[in-house]
């Protein structure tokens, strides 16, 4: 959601930030804009709309060793011009991009308006630049300014701040908004997300909350709130630009869906524990060391979204492995309804991109409460990953498309890793320990399967049903989260309204909807329930809905009572949802296809949500 690429140094300014904006059009935005230092003046260039038309409005003849750049995701005023950033102040020395959002705006942009200030934009940033300026007088520096100018507000920020009276430095500062620096060679960069500048650079410091960066071409000085230089460590990155790159596929969405088993087999290394049949997981010996895991009463699992549903798997696995009551909580609700968290309750976070706004603030409230928290992250150095007391990277390789795919099977293979690693200690056998991870073991194989089957008959399957304009998910169990993650990533990318619901809550609602062109996906293998799903299978064709069942025999279904079937290989029935999700992966993304979407940034929506 929004992102900021700020650039100094020997190179031209405007081709690395526009290079940068474009390699985090990802995150979702409306509009996009730039603004350089030239001739000792600002010049900004700003516009609604993607990217390339921004880069179309820039002049060829701009050239600048320093400039800031964003793409904004409206949130304060509507996507136009005039409330896309940068915004300047009155006098024009002064540019500034900002990701967050500024509770007591109007307050301050009453007083300022009173004190002689104009505005031009609708927007809570522009309120900074103008407190800036009021700071910004005789001897003060920017960085000075900038502070005294944060010290009145209240609010989230990932700023970057350039004046034209101080040419040779950019000001970045950060309050529960990622903010990274990017470290060149006589050149350094400003950047809400790697990805901006892993191109040029794979040094980065990661700066933490009200740390104050003074960025030039050849110095980097990092200041706490208290005005105290900070010595910083500066990180590698693990991975390159050609992790952010298509390789051939025509969208990222596919790429990262192909990429699932090697994606699973990277989470899975290195945690497998033949000896003990269980799985070795650092983090959890340093929160729980030797017997202490069984000091653990309650589990809560946090998450938005995707993570979310992920979350209800591992509660699922942590029930039946732990004998632990778990529950799953919306992150965005859990700390505005008082929760009864204390030093026995285990929380666990679940976040690709390591910065969901709500879940690092559900962190912070568990954490206050005294609760142990374990992070569950794809993003190395992300927010939540240093904000957690302990945690588990799941490894899949950035993420670029707004719908996750590969991070939600991995999230659910990190908890069911947890959930095998504390049952082990407490219920779970030897012998049965040592069949789950050898199973564990099988599943890329099973999952490759899966994807070079159902490529083909998804891509028909969404062609014969592109006209329907409802779908109802259906599943009992384990497969119940699955029927939900499916349904939302068909909304997600294809604007397509479908719902999922637990299928024996079907006949109390969602059955009044079924009719010949309300088409309901049931995930149904043949368990210890299947009787149960025939049973809701067949009162939905009485009412002349159409069936897609997804299952892993075909010999135990009647003739007729089913109109598409989709084959999934066989394996545990805890392990069915890893090869459940792929074929309504794919399904969601040729239906989006096929409806002419743009399925890798679908509107309204951001891959990383940094505002609440």
């Amino acid at each position: 959601m929004c992102g900021i690429v700020g650039y100094i140094g020997k190179n031209n300014a405007v081709d690395a930030i526009v290079d940068g904006l474009h390699r985090l059009e990802y995150r979702g935005y409306d509009s996009a804009g730039i603004s350089i230092v030239k001739d000792k003046k600002i010049v900004t260039y700003k516009d609604k709309g993607r990217v390339v038309h921004l880069s179309e409005i820039i002049p060829d003849n701009n050239e600048s060793n320093i400039g800031i750049g964003h793409t904004r995701w409206a949130t304060h005023g509507k996507p136009l011009k005039k409330n896309a950033h940068p915004h300047s102040d009155c006098s024009g020395k002064i540019s500034i991009v900002h990701n967050g959002i500024i509770e007591n705006y109007l307050k301050l942009k009453k007083k300022l308006i009173k004190e002689g200030h104009k505005f031009r934009s609708d927007t809570d940033t522009e309120i900074i630049a103008h407190l800036i300026e009021k700071f910004y007088v005789d001897e003060i520096k920017l960085e000075q300014a900038v502070k005294m100018a944060l010290d009145k507000i209240v609010g989230t920020y990932g700023l970057a701040v350039i004046s034209s009276r101080e040419p040779e430095k950019i000001v970045a500062v950060r309050n529960s908004s990622p903010l990274i620096i990017g470290v060149g060679d006589n050149e350094n960069f400003i950047a809400s997300d790697a990805t901006a500048v892993v191109k040029y650079t794979k040094k980065i410091i990661y700066l933490e909350d009200e740390e104050i960066a003074v960025v030039k071409s050849d110095e980097i000085k990092i200041y706490n709130k208290k005005n105290i230089k900070v010595n910083k460590k500066i990180m590698s990155l693990k991975w390159g630009e050609e992790h952010i790159s298509k390789n051939g596929f025509s969208h990222f969405m596919l790429k990262e869906i192909s990429e699932e088993a090697r994606s699973y087999a990277n989470t899975l290394a290195g945690h497998i524990d033949y000896e003990e049949g269980s799985t070795h997981l650092g983090g959890m010996v340093n929160l729980f060391p030797g017997n202490s895991i069984h000091s653990i009463k309650r589990i809560i699992i946090i998450g938005c979204g995707t993570s979310w549903h992920s979350g209800l798997l591992g509660e699922y696995y942590l029930e039946r492995f732990t004998e632990i009551p778990t529950e799953v909580e919306y992150a965005s609700e859990f700390r505005y309804r008082s929760p009864v968290v204390d030093q026995d309750t285990f929380v666990i976070a679940i976040s690709q991109s390591g910065e969901t706004a709500d879940t690092i603030a559900a962190i912070k409230e568990a954490k206050e409460r005294g609760a142990k928290v374990f992070g569950i992250v794809n993003v190395v150095g992300s927010t939540i990953s240093r904000e957690v007391d302990q945690g588990l990277y799941i490894h899949v390789g950035p993420e670029i498309g707004v719908a996750s795919t590969k991070a939600f099977l991995s999230q659910t293979l990190a908890l069911f890793l947890i959930a095998l690693n504390i049952g082990r200690k407490k219920h779970i056998s030897l012998k049965a320990g040592l069949e789950y991870i050898r199973e564990l073991e099988e599943m890329p194989k099973k999952i490759q399967m899966v994807l070079d089957s159902s490529k083909k008959s998804m891509k028909n399957l969404a062609m014969e049903y592109s006209k329907s304009k409802n779908f109802l998910y259906l599943g009992r169990g384990v497969h119940f989260p699955i029927a939900l993650e499916g349904a939302l990533k068909l909304k997600e990318i294809s604007y397509i309204h479908a719902e999922g619901y637990p299928a024996g809550e079907m006949k109390h609602g969602p059955l009044a909807l079924i009719d010949g062109k309300f088409p309901t996906f049931f995930v149904a293998p043949n368990d210890s329930i299947f009787e149960k799903s025939l049973s809701n299978i067949q009162e939905i064709k009485a009412r002349n809905g159409k069936i897609i069942l997804l299952t892993n025999k075909e010999n135990r279904i009647p003739k007729n009572i089913v109109d598409s079937i989709i084959i999934i290989p066989e394996t545990l029935p805890e392990f069915y949802p890893f090869l459940e999700i792929i074929p309504l992966q794919l399904f969601a993304y040729y239906l989006a296809v096929i409806k002419g979407c743009d399925v890798d940034k679908p509107r309204n929506l951001a891959k990383s949500v940094t505002v609440e």
